[in-house]
């Protein structure tokens, strides 16, 4: 696999760093990532990683574009309301950068499609709004042994981690062991979310991803990145494995995906 000489102009400014180079962007362009929701962790993260020159970036969702949406999620246009987010996704990625391949996937997941769908990606981002879909996704990874970059967005605070159990790093469920009671923690229909923050925390999983397929730099694997948007404040803290957690611990009793995970909205 080649660069063209469009391709070499298009990526220049990531050849000429010596920690991509040639053979850096030579990974993303063979590089295949997943995005689990194309709304507004999905939108920035997706735009970026096909500016990068990501091979193939397939888009997971199963809703319409609504205008509502379109305080934060910037992969749609008041002129695609209506049409379903992957395709609307699909038509601006294509057009940002024809070079790639971007496949649409106008459907919600579940314990019985997850698994598939992730078999033909390297890289997992997760975009939903919902701790249901979080356990879902991050217990597909841990089986299929995939790595998940995993945002998160309430209100003006954003997180963000990167999940590689099958490299020795904690797990999502060592952080959070299962999901809260429904309808415990609001949404973002109900809560709000300030909308520059999802291109915040949108752009970090991007990046995250980008290093993760070049390796370089350092991990997020064992620790957790919080973003207070109203402050402008960072901070990491340890995300330390659980000894006993109950899906990558040494006893884990979660052995396959359940069959009754819920699935709610992505955001």
């Amino acid at each position: 696999m080649q660069f063209t000489e469009s391709e070499i102009q298009r990526y220049s400014r990531h050849i000429i760093l010596q920690e991509v180079g040639g053979k850096g962007q030579l990974k993303l362009k063979r590089a295949k990532v997943l995005l689990i929701g194309a709304g507004g962790l999905g939108s920035p993260a997706a735009l970026y990683l096909a500016a990068a020159g990501i091979g193939t970036i397939g888009l997971v969702d199963g809703d319409v574009v609504d205008l509502s949406n379109l305080q934060r999620q910037i992969m749609h246009s008041t002129a695609t309301v209506g049409q379903p987010k992957v395709e609307s996704g699909k038509k601006t990625l294509l057009a940002l950068n024809p070079d790639i391949t971007v496949n649409a996937y106008h459907q919600v997941v579940n314990a019985d499609t997850i698994l598939p769908l992730i078999s033909h990606y390297d890289v997992v981002l997760d975009g939903s709004d919902n701790f249901s879909t979080r356990f879902l996704v991050n217990d597909a990874c841990f089986f299929a042994k995939k790595t998940l970059i995993s945002a998160s967005m309430f209100r003006f605070e954003g997180q963000l981690t990167t999940i590689k159990p099958h490299q020795g790093y904690p797990c999502y469920r060592c952080l959070y062991p299962e999901p809260p009671p429904a309808g415990l923690v609001p949404n973002c229909q109900e809560a709000g979310v300030l909308g520059v923050l999802a291109g915040t925390m949108g752009i970090l999983q991007a990046s995250e991803a980008i290093k993760e397929i070049i390796g370089i730099g350092e991990t997020l694997a064992d620790k957790l990145l919080i973003y207070d948007a109203l402050e402008m404040k960072f901070r990491k803290v340890a995300r330390p494995k659980d000894p006993a957690c109950p899906l990558c611990g040494p006893n884990p009793t979660i052995k396959d995906l359940w069959s009754d995970y819920t699935v709610t909205c992505t955001i």
